[in-house]
């Protein structure tokens, strides 16, 4: 997998404001250095195996600690389409401590605007300016690069919200939910044709995946010169609903690995895009930054290697089993069932006297 680092970070720089929220365009990106994370101890925590700690004392531990609060979406704020109990409350409480967050998803089937329709939907008020999603993320990525000045197209495999932030910011694209139904004739002398202007493809996750687009896919990247592969995300699984675990964008990405030999540029967690757009927005100290999530080769990693605090929650897809165990080597700062926890003390009084 390559990450694109040094060119996602270098987009807080270049990147025009058509690629981002509208309220974002009046920000400047800050010079200012952020300090390095000074990793510390936390007494109160439960010491469970080597360098994983609970979180028992949020009060004490978490909340004084932490100016912004980045949440993942899937397994943290919903499953599926259905809200985690007392996440709406928690998150009131948040803001009433004065608490920014952000909430930073790699699931690439809807745009920023898609994705406020979800919140609303679920009865949370969170303002469009506080999302952002991997479709965003590979736009941003394009504009960066000056693909518009290239004059070729984007070959989408993924769903309507790489569609829609690719045409805020005027790339010509085709593919995407308009080929869910096609397939190729594979009769005697048949052959695929594909357009030659095509230079990227873009992979996101897609419930209409068929052999027709990993084709298409991999006679753009294998046949025109040049064609970029970038991927959305490489999630092994996803939440489509609170029932299982579903086969995330690694399924799709790697069907193009596969018949192209090619490794995508990963614009989505845990490349530094998003953080370092964010800390050069606000200013932030990144050591007063925590990343939350339930996912340790995206979410924790994505604190980890961007120097941030990081948290690990098991409302989503990651066992209590499989972080203590001896396998994992991926190390949160500390770890709750819930965002729920963070209020863990109030909740108990509340409790108490009910």
């Amino acid at each position: 997998m390559h990450i694109a680092r040094t060119a996602l970070s270098a987009a807080l720089m270049a990147t025009s404001a058509r690629a981002f929220s509208p309220a974002a365009s009046a920000f400047r990106s800050s010079s200012a250095a952020v300090s390095n994370l000074s990793r510390r101890t936390f007494s109160s925590t439960t010491y469970l195996n080597a360098n994983v700690l609970k979180l028992t004392e949020p009060a004490k531990d978490l909340l004084p600690n932490v100016d912004v609060f980045i949440f993942d979406c899937d397994g943290v704020i919903w499953r599926g389409d259905s809200v985690i109990e007392g996440i709406p409350e928690t998150l009131e409480k948040l803001r009433a401590l004065g608490k920014k967050m952000y909430f930073v998803t790699n699931n690439s089937t809807k745009s920023r605007k898609g994705y406020k329709k979800k919140f609303d939907s679920l009865g949370l008020d969170v303002p469009a300016e506080e999302i952002f999603s991997s479709s965003f993320a590979a736009a941003a990525y394009l504009e960066q690069t000056n693909f518009k000045e290239s004059g070729k197209k984007v070959y989408v495999v993924g769903e309507v919200g790489i569609q829609e932030e690719l045409d805020l910011i005027g790339v010509p694209h085709f593919g995407g939910p308009e080929d869910a139904g096609k397939q190729p004739d594979m009769g005697p002398g048949c052959a695929l044709p594909h357009d030659s202007d095509v230079g990227a493809v873009i992979v996101g996750f897609d419930r209409n995946i068929n052999y027709y687009k990993i084709q298409y896919a991999q006679l753009c990247i294998n046949e025109n010169p040049g064609c970029e592969f970038i991927a959305t995300n490489t999630d092994a699984v996803t939440h489509l609903t609170d029932a299982q675990e579903w086969a995330g964008n690694g399924s799709m990405v790697g069907a193009i690995k596969g018949c192209t030999g090619q490794e995508p540029t990963v614009v989505g967690k845990p490349s530094p895009l998003m953080i370092d757009y964010l800390c050069s927005k606000l200013g932030l100290d990144k050591g007063r930054i925590c990343m939350v999530g339930d996912r340790l080769d995206t979410d924790i990693l994505f604190g980890t290697d961007n120097g941030l605090k990081s948290l690990l929650v098991l409302s989503g897809v990651t066992t209590e089993e499989k972080l203590l165990s001896q396998e994992n080597t991926i190390t949160p700062d500390y770890y709750a069932d819930s965002i729920v926890d963070f209020f863990v003390d109030e909740n108990a009084k509340v409790e108490a006297t009910a």
